[in-house]
Formats: C-alpha cells, sequence, structure tokens
C-alpha cells in the first residue's frame, strides 16, 4: 500500500521550512543591525511615521472609494447578499479592521459579518458625524485607526455610504526593518555590511521564489484549472475538458470528484433541455423551442434576400374526439396527426422544414425558401389533402380535416411575434372559410377577426334582448298538396346593423360555443309554437310539424336527447310532431356516437332527417348504418334540376334509394314550378322552398294554417 501524504500534511511542511530559514536568516540580520538601531532610530521614526500614514491614507481612500462604486448597485435594489460579499471581501483584505455599509440617515445595513448583529443600528461613535454628512472621500484618525468614508451616490442622489477602517499599526514592522536598516547603514557604510545585506536579500528572493513555484504547481495550477472549468460550466459549457489528477491526496480527489460533479451535470442538462424543448405526447419541439428556433433564423435571413414561411394547422373539430371517445382517443389523434403531418412537411418543406406542436391540436412549421409562398401553397394542400383521410381510432374511423393559415416573412412581418399572431389569424380565417382548407394572411383578415370579435360580442345577450327570432317556411307533401309543417328558422335583426345573414352569425355561434346556449332556446321556442298551431287547426286536420336544425356541436355534446325531452314535456308536444335536422358531415364524422344518439331520440318518437343530403360523403352504407326517418335533398341539385342531367340522375336516385329503404325524401329550394311537378314526377314526398312559401312570422304561419292550404297550382 502506497503511503498518502495528506495535502495538508505537504503545506505545513512547506509552511515550517520556510519559516525556519526565514527566521535564521532574519536572526542574522537582527544581530548585524543592533549596534546601530539606537543611534537613528529617534531621528527617523517622525519621518516614517508621517510616510506610512500618508501611504496608508493614499491606500485606504482608493480602495473605499471603489467599494463605494461597486456598492452602488446592490445598495440601489438593496440586495443585502451582495452588500455583504462585497463588504466581505474589503474585510478579507490586510490591514482593515471593519467595514460598515450604512443608509443615508446612518443606520447599518451591513458590517460584512453573517448574522449582522448591528444590522439598523445608528453609527453613534466621535467619527460619525463626519462620515454620515461627508459628501466625499473622508479620512480621520482615532487611536491606531485610520477611519476613511464615502457617500454611495447614484445621479446626485444620496443612497448612504461605507466606512473602512484601517490598523495604523501595520506596516509598523515594515518600519522597523527601515530603522534597523538605516541604522546599520548609518554605522557602518562598508562593503563587509553591504554585501551581507546583499546575500541575505538573495537568499530570501530564492527561497520565496522556490516556495511560489512549488505552491504554483502543486496547488495553484490545478486549483485554477478547477477553477476555469466551473465558470465554463456556469457559462452553460458542459462537453469541455475536465482537468485529470493521479495525485493521492485531497487535491486529487477534489479534481475527480469535479469531473463526476461535471458529468452530472452535463447529463441533467441535457435532460432537463429535453423535457423544456421537446413537446412530451408526439416527440416534437414545443413552442419554447420553435420560438427560440424561430428568432434564431429571422436574424440569420435579415437581409439575406429569403423568404420564410409559417404554417398553422389545427385539427378541425378535435374537441369532438375528447368528448365522445375520451381523452386517450384524443392522444392517439394527435399522435397520428402528428405522424402525417411530419412525413408530409418531410416529402414537401425540404430539409431546412421544422414542425412543432404549440399545445392541444395546434401544430406550427417552418419552411424556407426563394419563393416561400410557392412552396407553403404545395405543402398547405398537401396537409389539408393528407389530413382529410380518415383515422382509425379504438377500432372507429373518424373524420376530422385541418385548417391551415399561412404567414410569410418578410412580407407579412419582419418579427416573431407578429408572425406567429398573423399565422393564428389566417387559421382562423381557414375555420371560418368552411374549415379542411388553407388562407394566406393577410391585413384586411386583422379587420375581419375584429369585426368577428365584436359580432360574437353583441351575439350575447341576443335572445334575451328579442333580436333573435324564428321564422317558418311551409313545407308541403307533393302527393296532395297539403300543408304538413315547417322549418324553423333563426333570423337576427340588430338594432344597429338590421338584418344579419343567418351564415354569418350561425357560424359564429358556432365557432364560439353560443350556440350551446341558443341552440336549447331556439328548441324549446319550437316546440312551444308547434303547440299552438293545434289551436288554430281543424279538429280532423292533420297535426302539422316542426322541423329544427341542431348542430353539429350540439350533436357531439351528448345532451342532446334530454334537451329535446325536456322541450317537448315543457311545450306539451307530441314527439311526433317535432323533426331533428342534422347535416350529413355532422353525422358520418362519428358515426358510431350519432347512431347511439339517434337511436334515443326516435325512441322518443322524434323523427330524425339528414340535412344537405348529397353535398357530404353520400352513400347507402352510411343511410344503413345511421338510424334516419329522412334525407333532404340540398338544394344545389334541386336548382339544376331542370337543366342539368345529371342533377336530375341523382336526384331521382336519391329518391330510389332512400323510398328503397323506407326513408322520406324532402327536397328544400323549390323556386319554380318546373321543379316543383319534376320532383312530384319523381314521386318526391314533401318539398319547401320560395315558390312554395317564404320564410314567415309565427302569426302569418299560423293563419296560413289555420286554412286547408295546398301548394300553389
Amino acid at each position: 500500500m502506497k503511503l498518502r501524504i495528506g495535502l495538508q500534511a505537504q503545506f505545513f511542511a512547506m509552511v515550517g521550512f520556510a519559516v525556519l530559514a526565514a527566521s535564521a536568516l532574519m536572526v542574522l540580520f537582527w544581530m548585524r543591525q543592533q549596534e546601530v538601531q539606537g543611534t537613528v532610530e529617534q531621528l527617523s521614526r517622525q519621518a516614517t511615521d508621517q510616510v506610512l500614514d500618508a501611504n496608508l491614507s493614499r491606500r485606504a481612500e482608493g480602495a473605499t472609494e471603489q467599494l463605494a462604486k461597486e456598492l452602488v448597485n446592490p445598495l440601489y435594489f438593496f440586495d443585502l447578499d451582495a452588500v455583504g460579499g462585497l463588504a466581505k471581501s474589503m474585510q478579507g483584505q490586510p490591514g482593515v479592521k471593519y467595514v460598515l455599509v450604512f443608509d443615508a440617515e446612518g443606520n447599518i445595513l451591513h458590517d460584512g459579518t453573517a448574522d449582522i448583529p448591528s444590522y439598523g443600528l445608528r453609527m453613534n461613535d466621535d467619527l460619525a458625524f463626519e462620515a454620515i454628512a461627508t459628501r466625499g472621500v473622508l479620512t480621520q484618525f482615532q487611536g491606531g485607526v485610520l477611519d476613511v468614508a464615502a457617500p454611495i451616490m447614484i445621479g446626485g442622489s444620496r443612497l448612504g455610504g461605507v466606512r473602512v477602517g484601517f490598523n495604523r499599526g501595520d506596516g509598523r514592522d515594515l518600519q522597523h526593518k527601515a530603522l534597523v536598516a538605516l541604522r546599520q547603514q548609518v554605522r557602518d557604510l562598508g562593503q563587509r555590511q553591504l554585501l551581507a545585506i546583499l546575500l541575505l536579500s538573495a537568499a530570501l528572493l530564492a527561497l520565496g521564489g522556490v516556495v511560489l513555484a512549488v505552491i504554483q504547481r502543486t496547488m495553484v495550477r490545478p486549483i485554477g484549472q478547477l477553477a476555469d472549468s466551473a465558470r465554463a460550466i456556469e457559462a452553460g459549457h458542459f462537453d469541455i475538458t475536465m482537468p485529470v489528477s493521479t495525485r493521492r491526496d485531497e487535491l486529487g480527489d477534489l479534481v475527480r470528484a469535479f469531473g463526476r460533479m461535471s458529468q452530472s451535470v452535463a447529463r441533467h442538462d441535457r435532460e432537463i433541455r429535453r423535457m423544456a424543448y421537446t413537446d412530451a405526447l408526439t416527440g416534437l419541439a414545443n413552442r419554447l423551442a420553435f420560438r427560440e428556433m424561430l428568432d434564431a433564423r429571422l436574424m440569420q435571413l435579415t437581409g439575406a434576400g429569403r423568404e420564410l414561411a409559417l404554417l398553422f394547422a389545427d385539427a378541425d373539430d378535435f374537441k369532438r374526439i375528447n368528448d365522445t371517445l375520451g381523452h386517450d382517443a384524443g392522444d392517439e389523434v394527435l399522435l397520428q396527426f402528428a405522424h402525417r403531418i411530419s412525413d408530409t412537411v418531410e416529402e414537401v418543406g425540404g430539409p431546412e422544414a421544422r414542425v412543432a406542436r404549440f399545445g392541444g391540436d395546434e401544430f406550427v412549421i417552418l419552411v424556407e425558401a426563394e419563393d416561400a409562398r410557392a412552396l407553403a401553397s404545395r405543402l398547405a394542400e398537401r396537409l389539408v389533402e393528407v389530413l382529410a383521410e380518415p383515422l382509425v381510432v379504438q377500432g372507429r374511423r373518424v373524420f376530422l380535416g385541418t385548417s391551415v393559415g399561412v404567414t410569410l416573412f418578410p412580407g407579412d412581418a419582419d418579427g416573431a411575434t407578429a408572425l406567429l399572431k398573423n399565422g393564428d389569424i389566417a387559421m382562423y380565417q381557414a375555420k371560418v372559410a368552411g374549415k379542411n382548407t388553407y388562407r394566406f394572411y393577410s391585413r384586411a383578415m386583422n379587420e375581419a377577426v375584429e369585426r368577428r370579435v365584436h359580432l360574437e360580442n353583441e351575439l350575447r345577450g341576443a335572445w334575451e334582448r328579442g333580436e333573435l327570432r324564428l321564422v317558418y317556411q311551409p313545407v308541403y307533401r307533393l302527393s296532395d298538396q297539403r300543408l304538413v309543417g315547417a322549418e324553423a328558422l333563426l333570423r337576427w335583426r340588430h338594432h344597429e346593423q338590421g338584418v344579419i345573414a343567418p351564415a354569418v352569425f350561425i357560424d359564429v355561434a358556432e365557432q364560439s360555443g353560443l350556440i350551446d346556449v341558443i341552440g336549447p332556446q331556439v328548441m324549446r321556442a319550437a316546440c312551444g309554437d308547434a303547440a299552438r298551431w293545434r289551436h288554430v287547426r281543424g279538429p280532423d286536420d292533420e297535426p302539422l310539424f316542426v322541423s329544427v336544425n341542431v348542430s353539429p356541436r350540439q350533436l357531439r355534446s351528448g345532451d342532446l336527447a334530454r334537451m329535446v325531452e325536456a322541450s317537448l314535456r315543457d311545450a306539451g308536444l307530441a314527439p311526433e310532431q317535432l323533426h331533428i335536422e342534422l347535416t350529413e358531415t355532422a353525422v358520418i364524422s362519428d358515426e358510431a356516437h350519432a347512431s347511439s344518439l339517434l337511436t334515443r331520440l326516435r325512441s322518443l318518437g322524434v323523427k330524425v332527417w339528414l340535412d344537405d343530403f348529397g353535398t357530404g360523403f353520400s352513400g347507402l352504407s352510411h343511410l344503413r348504418r345511421v338510424p334516419v326517418d329522412g334525407v333532404k335533398i340540398d338544394r344545389s341539385f334541386v336548382a339544376d334540376v331542370l337543366r342539368d342531367p345529371d342533377d336530375l340522375a341523382l336526384t331521382t336516385a336519391i329518391i330510389a334509394m332512400a323510398h328503397s329503404l323506407g326513408i322520406t325524401v324532402v327536397a328544400e329550394g323549390v323556386e319554380k314550378e318546373g321543379q316543383y311537378a319534376l320532383l312530384r314526377e319523381r314521386r318526391c314526398d314533401l318539398a319547401q322552398g320560395f315558390w312554395l312559401g317564404h320564410p314567415m312570422e309565427f302569426d302569418e304561419f299560423a293563419a296560413l294554417a289555420s286554412e286547408p292550404a295546398v301548394a300553389p297550382a
């Protein structure tokens, strides 16, 4: 086993040797000076006292003034830790007896100690008054202490001051040596004495050099290397080469322990950065990482002549997945979305493209090119196409789609914050435009967003203010041309803007969630009006039904059946007199959930119609899987049925298919007599449109219902 000599033992051995050597040399020197010491000591003491005091005053004033400057910021921010650090550093210097940092009133803030026992006490010693009042560096003497005070100023304001006490006794040893040397020079100016002094000086210097060299090699250099490594680690550079030591003492242990600590810190830093900059679910970059990368890219591209595009891709109706299938299914959808987006970006966006998840169902893509608009257009089109394909989640086919907003640098904005805002606005406009599409940002979009927000605010409470009302469009049976019911339509007459188109405010209600409030109000009002129609009909007349449109958002909520049942009960309306209209795309986006909900509605006796049939992913398979009582042929087919053979063939096929399944067929948008006649010839069941009757107020429709109304001849 090798003998281990500790660092402390090495240090004391070197110090002991140096002390012994220095002592022997100084004894010899002292003996040589005894003969002349008494002769010159009295003559030179006053002169040396003045020199020492002058040197001490100059050094003390400079050190105190520098300390006052360094204390400005810590005292201004009242950072006692920093004040204490500076005071302690000063107090540790040779010859400093005390350090007092005080405020403008002379109350002590710090004395350089750990517990600050004098904190808050007012200075009341003999020198305190002058020290507190001084506007510059003030030097005072008291006994063996040199007291130097300096104000701490910021601008023209006095924050406080600092007092530093220096020991006047320091340096007296040097005074003594000078006196001894002086006595010797005065007494013996001979060559032997001069040579002896030179030999002693040379011996001391040589000894000091040897000691310093040993300390430098064995202690200062390794500790300095550790200090450099610590500063590099503090600056965030964890990949530096750490010092290696084979020493078998405490310093060697310290170097090795420091190396292990550095590796551990680097490992933890990599893990923390990964967690801080990576989305936990998808493994993509998160908002923070993307923002830092975007800031860096914008700095590089400014003035470089290249363009950059941001694409904001947001899944359409993603909340429906969480509401109907649960959050686990939602996470699975997001993973599939992320994979599709990443694959598409890799395919179209180029090697410099980047993808990040900003949270929820929002993804952001960065692409660079000399023509960023063209590249962004191709990528956006491909994303819309790929993300519109159905997803298989927990054994179910789910249709979502995506809305993409695109903004360009430097055309739209030259800063990251503005670009992110513009991309979000463009994505919102893509949703307003019908979803499953993309839009480029334009400055006019800001105004559109402001108008939409204002419209949303005005829509809140519009029902209570009486601005929203129901009108009813008659529905006729084609076989006997009799009035059989009406479709309830919501209208908004704003108190300032007048009539607002349903396509505008219904979309606002859907996007903002206000439809969850307005929908039940419409249902209750329509059921109440339909119940009142019974009083204007004859006892033998066929009861009239009312059809009410239900939004996809209401269908997803899961409360639709309970709300319908409550509305029927409160109005006293028979269930068979209520028809619920749902869009085809809302139903087939999640057939399993829709089928379960529609089955509950039909069990109440309510009839379910599929609105806008033919505009979505139409097919007999959907009609077989989803329980509906009727389909409404979309007005786009009816409008061209007289002149377009394809529309006529599709309309005829829809009627035939529906009848084969026992489903009622309703044609909407009948505006010409020829359309009515052709639909009647094709054995369409029911029809509505301007030719048969415009939407009308309750009283007008009640008057129509009180007569044995028939369709126009």
